[in-house]
């Protein structure tokens, strides 16, 4: 890529991750914070003034635009997703992004948290960025890089390739997606606008990965009525949800089934957050695994472990609720990995070695898999993220672009996807 795609990906980031897009896990609305719909709305326009058609912003906070094909054959469409939206709990106040350039592979400092230093003995990708320019934040908050580094990568690309017509591809389709650091922004995707026969969703961290295995993973909510008195006549009658919420918790298995210590490949039952009183009380929890049987596993053991509880203290009302959320993409993409392959081919033909490490975690991609249209995760080059400590380098940013650039290319000269897929 030119000097110019990498100043114009450096340009675009500093501008998003200024606009605080921070998603709020207890809104009952999508999007669930106003402050997504200021980028959205920025984007919006940005696109009209690329030339890009079809730009359309709906009430949810999705918004689609159409990159119009230069082949005159049928070729499938593909979508392209990355989200606005920012995780919630680190820092407080706005970005302040700053740019290393050049790196040497000095300890970067943050000027907002003496605290934090940055060092390739700490982070070993770092040793092979020397020479790069290296994006943070300066320390009181995250940089935003997740998943707005997919934003400017896609933006760009939309800048390059409809300013190159010369580039051969059918048509592509841009959706810029709300709450994904919630889990329920996805949920409300206009399928029939999107229109897309495969997809690939910009949410990944290293060079080269190009991921398809992602967590299957349940919601579990599991409420407790006591019954309330005062405190100094509670003998006999008191009885305490949360205490009871603690011999719940007691109970849970081994740190090996807990995310703290569970290795790479090992699911878990995780605990949100706990909301509530003496009274009454609710505990959330992610329950997540590779692999199906385990996850309803994790299901049972907690549903196991409420109905004992339950059972030693009869004057309580304990209810746990599991709620299925997506499943493993590989399952589906292993029905037609031409998705995989052909990312695969498109990092390879910029020089760089593809890499498919299994997700821990969830993604737009899953949800989209799930309900039809088999969608991948790519690499955007964010890394720390969740973290004051997060970066990210220019330069990792604009090889993703030039994948982009020879992947739409390599399904402009693909046959139609044999057979539409069916939501489940």
């Amino acid at each position: 890529m030119s000097a110019t795609h990498r100043a114009e990906l450096e340009a675009r980031l500093l501008r998003y991750v200024q606009i605080d897009t921070t998603s709020d896990a207890t809104a009952a609305t999508t999007p669930s914070t106003a402050a997504q719909l200021e980028l959205q709305r920025l984007l919006a326009a940005e696109l009209v003034a690329l030339g890009a058609a079809n730009v359309h912003l709906d009430a949810h906070g999705f918004l689609y635009a159409s990159l119009p094909a230069t082949v005159e054959h049928a070729a499938p469409r593909l979508a392209l997703l990355a989200h606005v939206d920012t995780v919630a709990g680190v820092g407080d106040g706005p970005v302040k992004p700053r740019v290393h350039r050049h790196y040497d592979g000095a300890p970067i400092l943050f000027p907002d948290d003496a605290l934090l230093v940055l060092m390739p003995e700490t982070c070993p990708a770092l040793r092979t960025k020397l020479g790069h320019d290296i994006i943070t934040a300066s320390g009181g908050t995250l940089l935003g890089a997740d998943g707005k580094a997919g934003v400017a990568i896609l933006m760009t690309l939309a800048h390059h390739l409809l300013t190159h017509p010369e580039a051969l591809h059918g048509e592509v389709r841009l959706c810029f997606t709300p709450d994904e650091e919630t889990g329920a922004g996805i949920r409300h995707i206009d399928l029939a606008r999107l229109a897309a026969d495969v997809a690939y969703t910009l949410d990944g961290g290293e060079v080269g990965e190009i991921a398809y295995e992602t967590f299957s993973g349940d919601s579990a909510t599991v409420t407790i009525v006591g019954s309330a008195e005062h405190p100094g006549r509670g003998k006999g009658r008191l009885v305490n949800a949360l205490t009871l919420a603690g011999r719940i918790l007691a109970m849970l298995p081994p740190a090996t089934q807990q995310p703290e210590t569970a290795a790479a490949r090992t699911g878990y039952i995780h605990l949100d957050r706990i909301e509530g009183a003496a009274g009454v009380c609710t505990l959330h929890f992610s329950l997540r695994d590779f692999e199906e049987e385990r996850l309803a596993e994790y299901g049972r053991t907690l549903a196991a472990i409420c109905a004992a509880v339950q059972r030693r203290q009869p004057r309580a009302h304990i209810t746990c609720t599991i709620t299925p959320e997506v499943r493993n993409m590989r399952h589906r993409l292993q029905q037609d990995m031409r998705p995989v392959e052909y990312a695969i081919d498109a990092i390879r033909a910029v020089g760089v070695a593809p890499l498919s490490p299994p997700v821990c975690g969830l993604t737009d991609g899953a949800h989209l898999t799930a309900l039809g249209v088999p969608a991948p995760n790519l690499f955007t080059g964010m890394q720390n993220i969740h973290s004051p400590l997060e970066w990210i380098s220019v330069q990792d940013m604009a090889l993703a672009v030039a994948v982009l650039i020879e992947l739409v290319q390599r399904w402009a000269t693909a046959a139609a996807l044999a057979s539409p897929r069916q939501p489940c």
